[in-house]
């Protein structure tokens, strides 16, 4: 059975879940508001989500686990910082042999400009490219949660799916906030050049096996770009985050909530809601899903996890099939699903990959889960984008309910056929 012959007058009935998912998304931001990673508005938030899902979910499910909030894009202003320090350090040598200090070392700054890059550059991939957490043991960490709110079949479980949406909220993006794409492209590549300049110049100057004042002045034209990483996050700003991704939380939640308001029971399919937390934290919530629930791996249960994030763009609705900024494949077999469950909703889905980040879906592919992201963003990013712009009345109701009707045709499809094929 598709989903479309579920129920009498399926359209309309997706137009009421549709307003469903606007109306629990305005109320999250209206008494809640913004949700710092593993904060106790976080927390709320999966409450109140999960306890609008209400009967429709047979059980909630809780975990707990402890992470760093501010880990993940703390390396940004630790590179800005260091890059900083670097040309202050080249300025001291050369202030103090040329001035102040005629019997001073005479190259004392090399490895410092030769070393910090090589930081900086290590502190990137581990952190940004691999979502490794290479920064969280020097932070302080807090206690986060994920909610599964769960729909059981009527029989024996032998498919699992899991849609997960984040219920957390970036802290803000001060680059794309002030200028957009082009001052948060511009000003990342400007500090990444004058990264690059400092190696460099450390190299010519070991090479040489003397220190070059012109080379350290000419450092100088790559502060702007350093003091754009140091000041990139803005730390007492925390965004409303209604479309990412309370829009993501409430399509998952709106599969449910339609299936058991319509009495809509799969005879071995769970369906399972995931409100994740401390996705903007490098997906901490996800990583510590997949530790904790090896279920999800048994051969004999059939599982497939769908992140959800963010329905804002119609237009740019797209199944993305590699994660990670393209380094992490996600599983054909999902794609696929959900593709085929797109042109049931008259949508036929662009597959990308990931340009920039990562979603909660990276996680789980890396755990061997079988997964896919299905999002409507621009990926550009928009303007809206991790900045205090992203607020409910910028929602896109014709996107959130194409959204809906993707996610509720990729679980009726993946009760009849799992992920084997047609």
């Amino acid at each position: 059975m598709k989903a479309s012959e579920s129920v009498e007058r399926y359209k309309p009935t997706l137009r009421m879940y549709t307003n469903f998912a606007v109306r629990t998304v305005k109320k999250v931001c209206k008494e809640i508001g913004p949700r710092e990673s593993a904060s106790e508005a976080e927390l709320r938030a999966q409450e109140m989500m999960a306890e609008a899902v209400g009967n429709a979910a047979d059980e909630v499910r809780r975990d707990t686990f402890r992470c760093a909030p501010h880990a993940l894009l703390s390396w940004i202003r630790i590179d800005g910082a260091i890059l900083l320090l670097a040309f202050a350090c080249g300025l001291v040598n050369l202030i103090l042999n040329y001035t102040v200090w005629k019997d001073a070392p005479k190259n004392f700054a090399v490895w410092p400009m030769f070393i910090i890059p090589i930081i900086g550059l290590i502190l990137m991939v581990v952190e940004f490219f691999f979502y490794k957490p290479l920064i969280d043991v020097f932070q302080k960490k807090r206690e986060s949660h994920n909610f599964y709110c769960v729909r059981k079949p009527k029989g024996e479980v032998k498919r699992r799916l899991i849609l997960a949406g984040h219920a957390d909220s970036s802290m803000e993006w001060r680059l794309t906030h002030l200028g957009g794409r082009p001052l948060l492209y511009g000003g990342c590549i400007y500090a990444l050049v004058g990264m690059g300049y400092t190696f460099a110049a450390a190299i010519i100057m070991l090479a040489l096996g003397r220190f070059i004042p012109l080379l350290v002045l000419l450092d100088i034209a790559f502060i702007p770009g350093y003091l754009c990483a140091f000041f990139f996050m803005n730390y007492k700003v925390c965004v409303e985050g209604a479309n990412d991704n309370l829009t993501g939380c409430m399509v998952a939640g709106g599969v449910l909530k339609f299936m058991g308001d319509n009495d809509i029971r799969f005879e071995n399919t769970e369906v399972i809601a995931m409100f994740s937390g401390c996705e903007e934290s490098g997906l901490r919530g996800a990583k510590a899903a997949v530790k904790l629930h090896p279920e999800w791996k048994d051969p004999n249960v059939e599982t497939a996890f769908i992140s959800v994030d963010t329905f804002k763009d119609y237009d740019d609705f797209a199944i993305y099939t590699r994660d990670m900024t393209g380094l992490a494949p996600h599983d054909k077999r999902v794609c696929e699903l959900l593709h085929d469950a797109g042109l049931e909703a008259e949508i036929d889905i662009e597959r990308i990959a990931v340009f920039f980040g990562a979603s909660d879906a990276c996680a789980a592919s890396q755990a061997k889960v079988p997964s896919a992201l299905l999002a409507a963003m621009n990926p550009g990013p928009p303007r809206y984008y991790h900045t205090r712009g992203d607020v409910a009345e910028i929602m896109e109701p014709k996107t959130i309910e194409k959204g809906l009707e993707v996610a509720l045709n990729t679980a009726f499809l993946f009760d009849e056929r799992g992920l084997g094929g047609k």
